[in-house]
């Protein structure tokens, strides 16, 4: 019997002991992954989509804890994060789009920034609609956000939020919106995120499966990037 437990803990339950005490720091503080469970970031992220996060974007923390190490960084605008939510703290994923010191406004789905409108550039929503279920009428054009160039999508037959602000952002206060604009639960309704709730940046879907089809694989969709193909 005693053979057998010794066997056990030697071929089983420490490297299994080992596994977990070298991921469990290296998630917390480096590279983790984030799994998407809703719609607000359509087109861009689907739900079902398995997300790398960048813990190493803009710091350094102290492991399972927001305390700051080191700092070489911050959000810039059109970033996808990974933050704290204010109202509740889930996990969520979301764009930047507001800076601190910034006025946010949003008048009929039109983004102003510091009293600037955003510029849009209508595209064609067909390749669009197999993963969008929400609405069969989607409005999807890219978004000109200061220097990053992005899609984002309206459902029109939704009822949703569709101007809101002007707000301006305090010191170390970011707003956060969803592309999905007509469906996204974000800083107009929680208000800005702050600095130190930030966890890191989105940088790529690592895995996709699709959650409306029992979770088959988006093989198309494995180790994609969040950038725009300008090609």
């Amino acid at each position: 019997m005693k053979k057998r437990l010794h066997r056990f803990w030697r071929e089983w339950l420490f490297p299994a002991a080992l596994f977990l005490a070298i991921m469990s720091p290296l998630r917390s503080a480096i590279l983790d992954w984030n799994w998407v469970p809703t719609g607000s970031m359509k087109p861009t992220i689907l739900e079902g989509d398995l997300v790398l996060v960048n813990k190493l974007a803009y710091d350094l923390k102290v492991p399972f804890t927001t305390h700051h190490l080191a700092q070489w960084g911050d959000p810039v605008r059109g970033d996808i994060a990974v933050f704290y939510s204010p109202k509740d703290g889930t996990r969520l994923v979301k764009r930047v789009v507001g800076l601190p010191g910034d006025t946010v406004e949003l008048r009929d789905e039109i983004l102003f920034i510091n009293g600037v409108a955003q510029h849009y550039t209508p595209t064609d929503s067909s390749p669009f609609l197999r993963e969008v279920s929400e609405d069969k009428s989607p409005v999807v054009a890219v978004e000109h956000l200061g220097e990053c160039d992005h899609y984002v999508m309206a459902l029109p037959h939704r009822v949703a939020l569709r101007s809101f602000g002007p707000r301006v952002m305090p010191d170390h206060g970011y707003f956060m919106m969803g592309d999905s604009r007509d469906n996204s639960a974000d800083s107009r309704f929680f208000g800005p995120v702050s600095r130190d709730q930030i966890v890191g940046r989105a940088g790529g879907v690592i895995a996709s499966f699709d959650t409306s089809r029992y979770l088959l694989p988006r093989v198309s969709r494995f180790v994609h990037s969040l950038k725009l193909d300008k090609s």
